[in-house]
């Protein structure tokens, strides 16, 4: 099995992205993941080691566990936990995805809920 060609292409953007994006206690930065039935966000705190916040498509309703809109929940509830945690500006973490699609609906929703990067 191994790793496939296009999870190296991922890794290897993952890794140019990191280099630059780091969060402080300030300003935590919001990674995604994507996988191919969920999407997952969490709200990181690098200087502490701490995850503040997180929100995924698994605590969603069943039929809207998929897609762009589903995407864009994820991001609305991130930013409402983020909010309870009196946390407004974040940075972001694409995490080595392509800022389209489901990753983008995230941040957009991230952005509608309040939260500023």
């Amino acid at each position: 099995m191994g790793i496939k060609r296009d999870d190296i292409a991922r890794l290897r953007r993952k890794a140019r992205v990191r280099q630059k994006v780091l969060g402080t206690d300030a300003r935590p930065r919001v990674c995604v993941f994507r996988s191919n039935k969920h999407i997952y966000a969490q709200v990181i705190s690098d200087s502490a080691g701490k995850t503040l916040a997180a929100a995924s498509t698994l605590a969603g309703s069943e039929e809207k566990r998929r897609g762009v809109e589903a995407a864009k929940q994820v991001g609305l509830a991130l930013a409402k936990a983020c909010k309870e945690k009196k946390i407004s500006k974040v940075v972001f973490d694409r995490n080595g995805f392509l800022f389209h699609g489901q990753v983008k609906a995230l941040a957009d929703g991230a952005r509608e809920g309040g939260l500023e990067f």
